[in-house]
């Protein structure tokens, strides 16, 4: 996806120029019993037009754009080394491609920061021609909660003062509780 070694640079940059990519998804790492590492899927067309294809109605024509789409954050460990993707993140990924691709009965198709994002070639260009999804797709964002900064820090002290009131309470029934058993704790040295 980025490697300039061996050649491979120039190989990329001839596939990405002969708009042979269709599409990219990263996936999470560990889903391979044989490497811990991420894989990517590269999807290819000869003819990303969308006329002749083998579908009922034409899709959309998709010259000159590639779909990037990170689903390295998706699925759920099924143990402590194995990673499965969901049959939800399976279908999110398939109802994102389908969608962009124009596809008859898909939703209609709209970027989603942090998860994917239609490129031209002229920004794979301004790249250098890595077809690394993270470095397209952007940062996911983040819901903000709408309240004003002074308020929400009032917030949290006055939370935080009654935590404290509520673990100094714990902290003496505990020593109570130690002294009772004949374990009484001493005061810290400072």
């Amino acid at each position: 996806m980025s490697s300039n070694q061996s050649g491979e640079g120039e190989i990329r940059k001839n596939i990405i120029e002969a708009d042979l990519v269709d599409c990219m998804v990263a996936l999470p790492g560990q889903l391979f019993y044989s490497t811990q590492i991420p894989a990517c899927l590269w999807f290819l067309a000869r003819n990303k037009s969308g006329v002749g294809a083998r579908h009922a109605a034409p899709l959309r024509d998709r010259r000159g754009q590639v779909l990037f789409i990170d689903a390295r954050k998706l699925g759920r460990m099924v143990d402590r080394t194995h990673r499965e993707l969901t049959d939800e993140d399976i279908a999110r990924i398939a109802r994102t491609y389908h969608a962009w691709r124009g596809e008859k009965d898909a939703s209609e198709y709209a970027d989603v920061p942090g998860f994917c994002k239609s490129a031209t070639l002229e920004d794979i260009r301004k790249h250098g021609h890595v077809l690394t999804p993270g470095r397209y797709v952007g940062a996911e964002v983040k819901n903000d909660d709408d309240e004003p900064f002074e308020q929400k820090m009032a917030r949290l002290v006055a939370q935080l003062r009654e935590q404290q009131v509520e673990a100094a309470k714990l902290d003496k029934t505990i020593r109570r509780n130690l002294e009772e058993l004949g374990y009484g704790l001493r005061a810290p040295e400072v």
